[in-house]
């Protein structure tokens, strides 16, 4: 089996450069903020980190594909870049230091790309997180400066953490009565929202969070993360990996429960 450390390492380079150019606009009073077709925000800060990015993938991986949030789909082939140059824009614009750069490499496999390597960067926090397929989950601020992660090993719901991004996604679902029913059950809810609620489940301080509606580059470096911590992740069906359009993680103990509450009830 590879053992994608090359690409993990390319993935933090990748990163370091996210970080000087999304740092470098973080709360500038001149930062131009537009409206995308789906009504959701872009900074000129996403659009320069996906540039970045994508060149460099270009001139380290000519041979790769890469999609990202702004600029769609380049290229094809067995092994593809999935970016998420600021996962929380909305974050980000308003000033918020909740927000991250997400990079995955996915590879073709049976049912289709799966997440291999991931990467997630938050400079404003000074965070970031990353896991390689068959060595484990880490956080620190770099390779050489690094803890591993595990997720918790909390068995009950009553003695759970929950996090969530929003209510409203949940009630367009129909899903709602279910989600509001596992906030009574568990310890604690909180919603921190974004990648965040993800590593906070792969390093164990969450053990359960869910969301109702994602696209892929919001959730490929997580997906791979979570697992290599030990947890679990899944579509809101059930179905392993980042491909249902929404998602729920955990420490793998409480999946079975975390699914049952927030699928719609007949």
């Amino acid at each position: 089996m590879p053992d994608y450390l090359d690409d993990l390492r390319l993935a933090h380079v990748l990163a370091d450069a996210a970080d000087a150019a999304t740092m470098a606009r973080f709360k500038a009073l001149d930062l131009k903020v537009e409206t995308k077709p789906d009504m959701t925000p872009v900074s000129e800060a996403d659009k320069a980190a996906e540039e970045l990015i994508r060149g460099q993938l270009q001139r380290a991986r000519p041979r790769d594909a890469v999609l990202g949030e702004e600029y769609g789909i380049e290229g094809t082939g067995p092994r593809r870049w999935v970016v998420d140059p600021i996962d929380g824009t909305k974050n980000y614009v308003r000033g918020v230091p909740v927000w991250a750069t997400l990079i995955s490499l996915m590879e073709a496999g049976e049912g289709g790309y799966q997440p291999v390597v991931g990467v997630v960067s938050a400079p404003a926090l000074g965070r970031r997180w990353w896991a390689a397929k068959g060595h484990g989950a880490f956080t620190g601020r770099n390779l050489t400066s690094a803890t591993r992660i595990h997720a918790s090993r909390v068995g009950k719901l009553a003695d759970a953490s929950f996090a969530y991004s929003s209510l409203s996604g949940w009630e367009e679902q129909g899903r709602l009565d279910g989600f509001l029913d596992l906030g009574r059950q568990v310890w604690r809810t909180r919603a921190y929202g974004d990648f965040w609620p993800y590593m906070m489940v792969a390093e164990g301080s969450v053990d359960i969070c869910a969301e109702p509606e994602l696209s892929l580059w919001d959730m490929a470096a997580n997906a791979i993360i979570v697992t290599e911590a030990g947890g679990t992740f899944t579509g809101l069906d059930g179905h392993p990996g980042p491909h249902s359009g929404n998602a729920a993680a955990s420490n793998g103990l409480l999946h079975d429960e975390l699914l049952g509450y927030l699928n719609p009830r007949r």
